[in-house]
């Protein structure tokens, strides 16, 4: 499996409750992608925040088609040291050797791993260098605060653009891949 990380970001670089922010600029070009990525994925991968925002509230949100299905259905690894259990249909709880196991999901054959939000677990991942694509929905709205996406100590790292499309209200997306794998 690749594992590809797939964010919503302001200009400014935020990430946080994209929900609160994203909504004018997702038209249908956005939303047919955003199916495409999901049929692409054979599993999400999510951090403790993002899961229970996640599974708060797809199994309850109406009207999501096929895309609440598969969300709903598909198996979902959460990453966590806080948690003991996972109850969202098709969960399953990652702990200890968080990069390990990652790499042994990444070994199974299969479409792709999709990490989504989840920034704490973004930055291990992308330390341990296991994040096989970045996909940024980059939006052109500025926030000027919210949690950025990019924590200071990282080490730097230079990325490869893979791919770039352009939506009529002025998301972007970017794809890079790290520079190191080209």
């Amino acid at each position: 499996m690749r594992l590809v990380a797939t964010e919503y970001l302001s200009f400014d670089g935020v990430f946080e409750e994209p929900g609160r922010w994203s909504g004018p600029f997702f038209n249908e070009e956005a939303q047919r992608f955003k199916f495409d990525e999901l049929q692409a994925t054979d599993a999400l991968l999510l951090g403790r925040k993002t899961y229970e925002g996640f599974a708060a509230a797809w199994p309850k949100m109406p009207g999501t088609g096929e895309f609440g299905v598969k969300m709903n259905s598909m198996p979902k690894y959460v990453v966590s040291s806080t948690l003991k259990t996972v109850d969202w249909t098709g969960s399953r709880l990652i702990t200890g050797d968080v990069a390990g196991e990652i790499r042994k999901l990444k070994a199974a054959p299969g479409k792709d791993l999709l990490l989504a939000g989840s920034g704490q677990l973004f930055n291990s991942l992308m330390q341990s260098d296991l994040i096989d694509l970045y996909r940024f929905m980059l939006h052109p709205i500025v926030l000027g605060k919210g949690k950025r996406l990019f924590v200071d100590g990282n080490a730097t790292r230079v990325l490869e653009l893979m791919d770039t499309k352009r939506f009529a209200p002025g998301i972007i997306i970017a794809e890079y891949r790290s520079a190191k794998t080209a």
